[in-house]
């Protein structure tokens, strides 16, 4: 389950853009719906993800957040001796939306 509770800590402060994308970044990959996302490789690489913030709406009971990811991929191989594909990272880009409660933080 994700939790933003420095997100909600800085919501209607000058840094809750900072904040959020630092958190968001700072998530496990496996939290995050990458997958869905993916459009190029078969598996997402554990390098370090991008995170845009793109817009909020505060509900009566949530925060709504629309949010870029950035991340990469690979098309995994069967990384025999004399497999010729190549192991190349893939920029991949997807859109998420975090509703973020304002009890929880979840």
């Amino acid at each position: 389950m994700i939790k933003l509770p420095k997100t909600l800590s800085a919501w209607q402060t000058p840094a809750f853009k900072e904040v959020f994308e630092l958190e968001v970044r700072t998530l496990q990959h496996s939290l995050l719906p990458l997958e869905q996302g993916m459009s190029q490789g078969s598996q997402i690489t554990a390098a370090e993800i991008g995170v845009m913030l793109i817009n909020t709406v505060e509900a009566s009971s949530s925060i709504q957040v629309r949010a870029g990811i950035f991340f990469s991929s690979v098309i995994a191989g069967c990384s025999c001796a004399d497999d010729p594909t190549p192991v190349d990272e893939n920029a991949e880009y997807c859109e998420l939306q975090f509703d973020i409660d304002k009890a929880s933080a979840n």
